[in-house]
């Protein structure tokens, strides 16, 4: 006897524009050409979703800082962010485009990307 089961429909990317996401999940890893610390996250609404690398460098700390003060999140002096605490947490984001010129390849690369966190 066969049942016939609905598959739910995989979500796509979120389009251009503001959205307000939800951190569903998070992943840790490190980047492949320079060895960079990061964690990815996967923002999500009804909508579509956009995953977001955040890296671990000099640069990349004034942008998990704005992630973090966006879901209302303060960094303790002297003390690691954790990222689980990340999850769940609601914000609003800019969707969009991103092209950049792959170092391994030197082929031009585009990536969907979430930017300009703010509190949702």
């Amino acid at each position: 006897m066969k049942i016939a089961v609905e598959k739910g429909e995989a979500k796509g990317f979120l389009p251009d524009g503001r959205h307000t996401v939800t951190i569903t999940s998070i992943e840790e890893g490190t980047s492949e050409h320079q060895n960079v610390p990061f964690f990815a996250t996967h923002m999500e609404s009804e909508d579509g979703y956009v995953d977001q690398r955040f890296y671990n460098s000099p640069a990349g700390h004034p942008i998990i800082l704005s992630l973090y003060s966006a879901v209302g999140i303060k960094p303790q002096e002297g003390k690691d962010l954790d990222t689980k605490q990340l999850i769940g947490k609601h914000l609003s984001v800019e969707v969009s485009d991103h092209s950049y010129t792959d170092a391994a390849t030197g082929n031009e690369r585009t990536i969907r990307q979430a930017t300009g966190f703010r509190a949702a």
